[in-house]
C-alpha cells in the first residue's frame, strides 16, 4: 500500500528573544523569534515525518497557524508519492485554492502558511530519498527540477527552456563545485554584531569575538537615529577595519529621498549595500535609491519581505536590486525559490540569502549550496547571512567551518527543532512562557 498523509500537526512556537534585544532593528524593536511549525505524519512503516517551519516574530504567529489549518484539506489522505511525482502540480493546486487564494494571492499570511506546508513536504521527500535536501536537488534531473516550478506570471523573464539551459550547462561541472564546498564551505556574513538594541560595549565585544572566529563580513542595523548610526558604524569599523566588508540594513524604515540622504551620510564607512531601505513593495523606490547610491559604491539588497516570484521578477529587471535576498520561509518554499534563483542567474544578480530567525539558517543553507552547484556556478559577490541565535534548540543545527557553511549531511531539510525545546516554547502554555509570566517578565 502506498503511503498516505494521515495527519498534519501545527504548533505555535515562540522564543522570548525580545528580553535581550536579539533581532532588534529600526522597525521591529522587540521581536520574539517564532515559527508556525508543521509536522506531517503518514501511515508508512518507515516512521518518517516531514517538519516545516515558517518564520514570524511573535504576535500574529497564531494567525499563520490558523491559515495552515485551512490548508490541511489539500493534504490529508493524499498519497505521498503522487505529490512528489508531480510536485509542481501539487504546489500550483495549493496556491490556487479558489477560495483561500482570495487571502493572497500568493502573498501575506496564506503564503507563509504555504511555505510551512511545502517546507515540511520537501523535508519528507529528502528523508525518503535518504539525502540532505541540497543533494536531493543536485542529483535531480534538470527536467524534474523544472517541473517543480510554476512559471505562471514569470515567463516574460524566464521560460522553462531557458531554465533547462541554465541547469544543463552546469551539469558537467557540478562535481567540481561539490568538491570545493566539501573542502571550503560556503561564505557567510554575521549580523550578530549589529542589532540596534545592543550597547556600544556589546557591539565591541561581539565584533572582537566574530573576528577571532574568522568572520570578515559584517552587517549592522541602521535607520532609527542618524547620529547613533554614525557612532555605531564608527565603532564597528574601528573594530573590523576597512579590509572587512560592512553591510547595512534599514528594515524598511525610510521614504525614498530620506534613504538616499541618510545613506550619503554613511558613505564614509564604505557599506557594501543598504538592505531594505524603504517599503519592500516599492520596486520603483528601490530603483531610485539604487540609481542614486550605486555611483557611491553602495548596492541595494532586498528580498526577505518580497512576497513572491512576481515581485522578485520586477525587482531583478528594474535595477532596484543588486543583491537578491531569498528567504526560505517568505515565498512558496523550495519550488518558488528555484524560480527566483534561476531568474537572478539570467539577470546576473547574485543571490545572497536572508537567514537567522528560527531555523532560517538551517533551511537556506541548502538553497544557496544548490544555487552555487547548479545555477550560479560562481562565488563572486555571493554570501549567505548567518546568525547563531537559537541554534541550541535545533536538532540538526548548521555546522560552520570558520565563517563558512559546511555541507549538511543528515537526510532532510534540516527543519527539526528539538522536541524538548519545542514543547518548552509552545505558546502560550509551554514551560518557558509560564515561568516568564510568573516572574512578571512578560
Amino acid at each position: 500500500m502506498q503511503a498516505q498523509i494521515t495527519s498534519v500537526i501545527v504548533h505555535d512556537v515562540r522564543f522570548p528573544t525580545s528580553l535581550e534585544a536579539h533581532g532588534s532593528d529600526a522597525m521591529h524593536t522587540d521581536p520574539d523569534y517564532s515559527c508556525a511549525y508543521v509536522i506531517i505524519h503518514t501511515n508508512s512503516n518507515d516512521g518518517l515525518e516531514g517538519h516545516g517551519p515558517t518564520f514570524t516574530i511573535g504576535r500574529g504567529n497564531e494567525i499563520v497557524v490558523t491559515a495552515i489549518e485551512a490548508l490541511k484539506i489539500h493534504l490529508i489522505g493524499q498519497r505521498v508519492q503522487d505529490i512528489f511525482d508531480d510536485f509542481g502540480a501539487f504546489y500550483k493546486k495549493l496556491v490556487s485554492d479558489s477560495q483561500l487564494r482570495w487571502l493572497g494571492p500568493e502573498k501575506g499570511v496564506i503564503h507563509l502558511a504555504t511555505a510551512a506546508v511545502m517546507n515540511a513536504l520537501w523535508d519528507l521527500w529528502a528523508k525518503r530519498e535518504k539525502k540532505p535536501l541540497w543533494k536531493l536537488l543536485v542529483d535531480m534531473d534538470p527536467e524534474k527540477l523544472v517541473s517543480c516550478i510554476d512559471f505562471t506570471y514569470i515567463s516574460d523573464c524566464i521560460t522553462k527552456e531557458e531554465a533547462l539551459d541554465i541547469l544543463k550547462k552546469n551539469t558537467a561541472t557540478k562535481q567540481e563545485r561539490v568538491n570545493f564546498l566539501q573542502e571550503n564551505g560556503f561564505p557567510s556574513y554575521t549580523t550578530s554584531v549589529g542589532w540596534l538594541g545592543y550597547s556600544d560595549e556589546v557591539i565591541q565585544q561581539k565584533c572582537q569575538a566574530a573576528l577571532q572566529a574568522g568572520w570578515t563580513k559584517f552587517k549592522m542595523k541602521v535607520g532609527a537615529n542618524l547620529d547613533d548610526d554614525i557612532r555605531r558604524a564608527r565603532i564597528i569599523r574601528q573594530e573590523i577595519g576597512y579590509e572587512s566588508d560592512l553591510m547595512m540594513d534599514a528594515n524598511q524604515r525610510w521614504d525614498v529621498q530620506e534613504a538616499i540622504d541618510w545613506m550619503k551620510q554613511l558613505t564614509q564607512f564604505k557599506p557594501k549595500w543598504i538592505e531594505e531601505p524603504t517599503s519592500p513593495d516599492d520596486i520603483m523606490g528601490h530603483a531610485a535609491i539604487a540609481k542614486a547610491l550605486n555611483p557611491l559604491g553602495i548596492g541595494v539588497a532586498t528580498g526577505e519581505h518580497c512576497q513572491n516570484r512576481v515581485m522578485f521578477k520586477q525587482f531583478l529587471r528594474s535595477g532596484g536590486m543588486q543583491y537578491c535576498q531569498i528567504d526560505s520561509c517568505r515565498v512558496g518554499s523550495v519550488n518558488e525559490n528555484l524560480s527566483i534563483m534561476l531568474m537572478a542567474k539570467k539577470c546576473n544578480i547574485p543571490v545572497c540569502p536572508h537567514a537567522g530567525g528560527v531555523l532560517l539558517c538551517e533551511l537556506v543553507q541548502h538553497l544557496i549550496i544548490f544555487d552555487h552547484i547548479c545555477i550560479s556556478a560562481e562565488l563572486e559577490d555571493r554570501v549567505c547571512e548567518y546568525i547563531d541565535h537559537l541554534s541550541e534548540h535545533v536538532k540538526y543545527p548548521v555546522v560552520m567551518k570558520g565563517a563558512n557553511y559546511t555541507l549538511p549531511k543528515v537526510p532532510g531539510y534540516s527543519t527539526q527543532l528539538k522536541t524538548s525545546s519545542m514543547n518548552d516554547h509552545l505558546y502560550p502554555d509551554g514551560r518557558v512562557w509560564q515561568e516568564l509570566r510568573k516572574s512578571g517578565k512578560v
